[in-house]
């Protein structure tokens, strides 16, 4: 036989390769034509199918899957018979005194045995309990897309106990490699051929259905990879606005075997209102705004420092629904924020020329309660404004109207429709949220993000729970019975699993890398783990090329307080972290109460903003002197960042760092870093700072003093060392009608008004949901005349906010960057046991710090209604000056600039004011 040449040889075997794979492309261009054929109804009936019923007369989930071989069954002895109970088809019987049975029935025998050192301790939340491992080999990837069953046996094989486990540790430690980077998903991975990628480990099937222009769809069988869990299918050709979805069957306890086809966690876009998944390839111009490319090298640089953020928060709809210089078909929408000459977006260019950094918007991912087709806008009647006639109107349409806060996510990668001009059009919810951020870049202002991946809009076999009916159990957090735990209100995610892990971490790319997203808010924060949060901002930081400050809601509480399942990314853990979280410190100090408050204590509590110093609204005894200066002392904290080490002195006389004074139990002071705290007085959860001071200050102040109070409110954040934030609305005294949870209120309840006309009070009594048992006490007070402002009310407040702005931005000492300067640079006046607590002072240095732009600053926030004279000798022979904002002649606070005087050091400070005084720069002469 002649040898044939290896050229030769190589030329021909190049050649087979070629016939091989374009009939390779063949056969796959057919496959979804021929399953489709084979199995149309498994891609076009119903979404969720019955393949069998749970037997088993087990209805908890006690016992846990510790890693691939250990388990743990709280509160079981060590001694007795235990077994797995398994069955692939889904068909076990395990009651009370009979002898467990299944058409395929496994019994696998349990060893006693502890899992190592690191793994009992992630456990250690589940308590004392029997430790088991698996003898000999056991397949246990194999069980787990079946039914198990732990069960406590008797000496004669009968069911004494059963539980079934909940597998995430096992899922973990066997897919470990799923965390390894390969992308999850779908993506256009050459021109000539579509990729897709579903991590489902525990279904036994899982197909690919993908849809024509009718919606017919066709059926694609994916091949599972077995060390990860994945399954995988390709199309060849583009695929760009390919629809589809995923349909697996998998074992649900208690419920059995079902067929669920369900939309993508990775969705990049979604159909209406997200029913099914849509392939795009995000590089294509199309879903690019016109310039998107070019618009990168503008949009404003990464802040250095956090501490020099200063947020505005907005929802989208609220920005522009009411905007009548926004086309009608673009208010509420994301292309609002394109019209660099609407008054919404004169009003942030004028916010962002006054020193404001931010804009963060309420959530813009895809969303499960508005209706994205047909949504409704109620009809308002006129009536009076304690009528419950309004609220009666938007409540009835509230579940079909076009309004939501929007923290019930549906896919967390993929922008939400509603916002969109055609919600059916799925190229064009992700090329106008582009322009919405490239507009508000174009204004100079970066743009953040509220992001919540501390729960799900739903769970189980719900229809909206894209992640349950997946991975049933997995990305949920279960109670010890097996219940999916709801302490954020709402279906809780479990972060602390690899998998939701990287869920969040991989959409949190994705948002940086292909929207420009320039920082996160991270719903109750407190839920998910300090290693979760930091590896993701790694990632993203990684990603995007620039710092990306993430800052959240660090609160403790629910199943996971105090550190019971892994160090929480909560305020107390979070320092050092350089997360920043928000603090409620010097918030309920400023307001007065708690965010739950109801009855009496809504008017009764008063805060050092609303009356507790001097002003008694009638509802309560005048807090004691001593109560009065703690309120004080709270308000410093703020002011001082929050630091636990920052040393000052308090109102017993002791000078103390601040992590050494009480607050609920825990410590006052908690960062270790300026940039580790989110100042605020206001937003959007609960009333807003004006509504509070409607129900804490006596009944005839008047709508100027109420104004005046807000402003201070808004001092007390601009003067703070950390984030300043601020809730969109608070610089036009916003109201919603004494609201205490707008989530589901409508576009009536949460109206802005960028024509400076009216702030929204006396709307109506609010919803009944959060507010109805306390509407005998709201009456009154939207019935009391003199209370709403007026149009120079709300014109005072928004200019005199952008002068504090300005003020906060004319020098780096309000926004001081690590702890040690702050405590060298910052100290207090008027403190210890013989303080006026009606009046803060606080001093800062500014001498050798070179872009400090003033010497010395002095400022003095009066809550009181009357002018204050205040004797501070150590600032005698200085040279003080009002500060050159509120000297002007156009200074908004005319009070301010006509009475704030000083003589050597004794200054005089009006009534319910904030002021400040320089001393120039000798460099500068400012």
């Amino acid at each position: 036989m002649p040898i044939t040449p290896k050229a030769d040889r190589s030329r021909e075997y190049a050649a087979r390769r070629a016939r091989w794979v374009s009939l390779a492309l063949c056969l796959a261009s057919l496959l979804p034509a021929m399953a489709s054929a084979a199995n149309t109804a498994a891609c076009n009936g119903e979404d969720t199918v019955s393949l069998s019923t749970d037997a088993s007369g087990v209805r908890e989930t006690r016992a846990y899957w510790l890693d691939g071989r250990h388990l743990r069954w709280p509160g079981k002895p060590a001694t007795g018979h235990y077994r797995l109970l398994a069955s692939a088809q889904g068909g076990l019987r395990a009651a009370l005194g009979d002898r467990p049975a299944a058409p395929d029935l496994q019994v696998i025998a349990l060893a006693t045995g502890e899992a190592d050192d690191a793994t009992r301790s992630r456990f250690a939340f589940t308590g004392e309990g029997v430790g088991l491992q698996l003898r000999g080999d056991v397949d246990v990837r194999m069980l787990l897309r079946g039914q198990v069953l732990l069960a406590q046996l008797d000496t004669r094989g009968r069911v004494i106990d059963a539980t079934y486990l909940q597998h995430p540790g096992a899922l973990d430690d066997l897919y470990a490699s799923a965390d390894d980077g390969r992308d999850l998903g779908a993506w256009q991975a050459s021109p000539g051929q579509a990729e897709w990628r579903l991590w489902a480990p525990t279904a036994q099937n899982a197909t690919l259905c993908v849809y024509d222009g009718a919606g017919q769809g066709s059926a694609l069988p994916m091949q599972r990879e077995d060390d990860s869990g994945a399954w995988t299918a390709s199309l060849p050709g583009r695929q760009q606005g390919r629809v589809y979805a995923y349909e697996v069957d998998v074992f649900v306890p208690g419920t059995g075997g079902v067929r669920n086809r369900v939309s993508d966690p990775y969705s990049t876009s979604v159909t209406a209102n997200g029913v099914r998944s849509v392939l795009l390839d995000l590089q294509d111009p199309a879903t690019q705004p016109e310039g998107w490319a070019a618009s990168a090298q503008t949009r404003p640089a990464a802040l250095e420092h956090q501490t020099d953020m200063v947020i505005y928060e907005l929802h989208v709809r609220d920005f522009s629904i009411g905007d009548m210089t926004v086309p009608v078909n673009e208010r509420g929408k994301y292309l609002a924020f394109t019209h660099q000459d609407s008054a919404g977006m004169r009003h942030l260019t004028a916010l962002r020329k006054a020193g404001m950094t931010d804009i963060h918007l309420l959530p813009v991912f895809d969303i499960a309660t508005v209706p994205e087709v047909g949504c409704i806008t109620p009809e308002i009647p006129t009536a009076a404004p304690d009528s419950d006639a309004q609220q009666a109107a938007v409540m009835a349409v509230a579940a079909r109207d076009c309004f939501n806060w929007g923290y019930d996510p549906l896919h967390y990668g993929a922008p939400e429709g509603s916002y969109a001009s055609d919600a059916t059009d799925p190229v064009k919810r992700v090329r106008e949220l582009r322009a919405a951020v490239q507009g508000l870049h174009r204004a100079g202002l970066r743009v953040g993000m509220d992001v919540v991946y501390n729960h799900m809009s739903a769970s189980g076999q719900a229809p909206h729970a894209v992640l349950d009916r997946l991975v049933p159990g997995y990305y949920q957090r279960l109670d010890e019975a097996g219940k999916v735990t709801t302490s954020t209100c709402c279906a809780n995610t479990a972060t602390e699993h690899r998998m939701m892990a990287r869920l969040m971490r991989d959409t949190l790319v994705r948002w940086v890398r292909d929207y420009r997203i320039d920082s996160f808010r991270f719903d109750l924060m407190g839920h998910q783990p300090l290693e979760a949060m930091l590896r993701s901002r790694e990632e993203v930081e990684r990603v995007a090329g620039r710092r990306i400050p993430f800052i959240g809601e660090g609160w403790n509480f629910g199943e996971i307080a105090d550190g019971k399942r892994f160090v929480q990314a909560a305020q107390l853990p979070l320092a050092g972290s350089g997360i920043a979280s928000f603090s409620d410190r010097m918030r309920d100090a400023a307001r007065g109460g708690g965010c739950c408050d109801s009855g009496e204590a809504l008017l009764a509590r008063q805060g050092w903003l609303t009356g507790m110093v001097g002003a008694p609204n009638g509802r309560g005894e005048l807090p004691a002197r001593e109560a009065q200066m703690q309120a004080a002392d709270m308000i410093r904290i703020g002011l001082a960042g929050t630091l636990r080490d920052y040393r000052m002195q308090t109102s017993d006389g002791q000078v103390t760092p601040l992590s050494a004074i009480d607050y609920a139990g825990g410590p006052a002071g908690y960062t270790r870093q300026p940039g580790e705290v989110v100042n605020y007085v206001e937003n959007h959860d609960n009333p807003t700072l004006f509504d509070v001071g409607v129900m804490k200050m006596p009944l005839a102040t008047s709508a100027s003093e109420r104004a005046r109070m807000q402003l201070l409110g808004a001092a007390l954040v601009a003067f703070s060392q950390g984030v300043a934030y601020y809730h969109g609305g608070i610089d036009v005294l916003r109201s919603k009608s004494l609201d205490r949870n707008s989530f589901d209120s409508g576009d009536w309840f949460n109206r802005l008004d960028w024509r400076y006309r009216d702030n929204g009070f006396a709307a109506g009594l609010p919803p009944p949901q959060d507010n109805g048992k306390d509407w005998a006490l709201l009456k009154p007070l939207l019935q009391a005349e003199g209370i709403k402002p007026s149009a120079s009310d709300i014109t005072f407040m928004r200019d005199a906010f952008l002068d504090l702005t300005q003020i906060r931005a004319s020098t780096p000492l309000f926004r001081l960057h690590d702890a040690e300067a702050v405590q060298r640079r910052l100290r207090f006046e008027n403190t210890g046991p013989g303080q006026d607590p009606a009046v803060i002072v606080g001093h800062l240095d500014g001498r050798g710090l070179s872009d400090a732009g003033f010497e010395q600053v002095l400022y003095f926030l009066n809550t009181s209604a009357d002018a204050r004279v205040m004797n501070l000798p150590e600032q005698d022979d200085k040279r003080w000056r009002l500060h050159p904002v509120q000297a002007a002649a156009a200074a908004a606070d005319a009070r301010v600039r006509n009475e704030a005087r000083h003589r050597g050091g004794v200054f005089n400070i009006p009534g319910r004011s904030a002021v400040v005084f320089v001393i120039p720069s000798k460099e500068t002469g400012r």
